[in-house]
């Protein structure tokens, strides 16, 4: 009997210097798909994956902007997903964070592989060109990864206060037990000084506009005439939005995930944390799988099982001595654990 698996689809900021050459070490050559997404970008007279992944060099100025960036971890997460052994495992759901999203609808076949390669090209280019503002991330966690109620508290007086005060500033992305602000300029560098600092945090993420929030509303429209409805489709997987909204095959109007895919979905809070529970109790998967590239969503999604009790989870101690015994998350973007799922 195949194990049910949730897949997690990462978003941007997931292609690191550690994450260079991610294609080539576990892809190697790429195939039908690399050479496609290659051949497309090319056609644009953009850098092709391949040169990307194969640089001498991580470049943050070539790796991580939009343009380049949400293509590159497009390919990696769906060549991972691809892996995914299907004669152990049964994909039973998917969801994916912010950009994810994107990636999420090509997983679950509401978009085919090239309509869901020119929907992230497409939109991390209007990101790069049209974006405005920034994003901060804060944490709210205490030592056991719960949420400190004492800083939930102070993350609702700073929101409180940059109302008062006039200042674009908006919950971005709820992201286990950490939160993501979203801000214009101004607001970014009241953010800056008046978040409570530690060793880590407030962390401003370089390359990223105020994604999920009314001051990307210009982006809609451009979005809209960017990306056809056609390459909607009614899908094959369950996929669970930002919202915690399922979208079951063939039960939904492909208008009606186009609307909130580029509207909703580029200008409302994208709440992580709640698509990761939703799933994991409506699906009852016996292992969750992140795709890579990178490893920053383990944490956050262990925050957010931890927060909903999933199968008596308790606390961060409890979640390691689980792991250690038989994974029941795994990071496809670790070496030591993307065996675990496969082939």
């Amino acid at each position: 009997m195949k194990e049910k698996i949730l897949v997690i689809c990462p978003g941007r900021g997931t292609y690191n210097a550690t994450e260079l050459g991610y294609l080539k070490r576990y892809h190697a050559g790429g195939g039908d798909p690399v050479a496609r997404l290659d051949a497309y970008r090319a056609g644009l007279g953009q850098p092709t994956i391949s040169e990307l992944d194969s640089a001498d060099k991580y470049s943050p100025s070539m790796h991580m902007p939009g343009d380049n960036a949400s293509l590159l971890i497009y390919a990696c997460a769906l060549a991972d997903f691809a892996a995914i052994d299907r004669d152990r495992f049964e994909v039973v759901a998917v969801t994916g964070n912010s950009m994810g999203w994107y990636l999420a609808l090509s997983c679950a076949g509401v978009v085919d592989f090239d309509s869901g390669a020119r929907l992230v090209n497409n939109m991390g280019g209007l990101m790069h060109e049209k974006g405005q503002g920034g994003q901060i991330v804060w944490s709210l966690a205490d030592e056991d990864w719960g949420i400190d109620p004492a800083k939930a508290t102070e993350a609702d007086a700073v929101l409180a206060e940059a109302a008062r005060d006039g200042l674009s500033v908006h919950i971005s992305i709820r992201l286990g037990a950490m939160i993501v602000f979203a801000a214009d300029d101004a607001g970014m560098k009241w953010l800056l000084e008046r978040l409570p600092k530690d060793d880590r945090f407030p962390m401003k993420l370089n390359y990223h506009s105020a994604f999920h929030s009314p001051l990307l509303d210009h982006i809609v429209p451009l979005a809209h005439a960017a990306n056809p409805l056609a390459d909607f489709g009614s899908g094959a997987i369950p996929a669970i939005d930002g919202t915690g909204k399922i979208w079951s095959p063939k039960a939904f109007d492909a208008e009606a995930i186009y609307d909130y895919t580029l509207g909703a979905q580029i200008i409302r809070t994208y709440d992580f944390t709640r698509a990761v529970q939703v799933a994991a109790r409506e699906f009852c998967p016996d292992r969750i799988a992140v795709l890579g590239p990178g490893t920053t969503l383990g944490a956050p999604v262990a925050q957010a099982l931890i927060a909903s009790g999933w199968r008596g989870l308790r606390g961060k101690a409890d979640f390691q001595q689980r792991q250690a015994a038989d994974p029941i998350l795994v990071s496809m973007g670790m070496a030591d654990q993307r065996g675990v799922v496969t082939r």
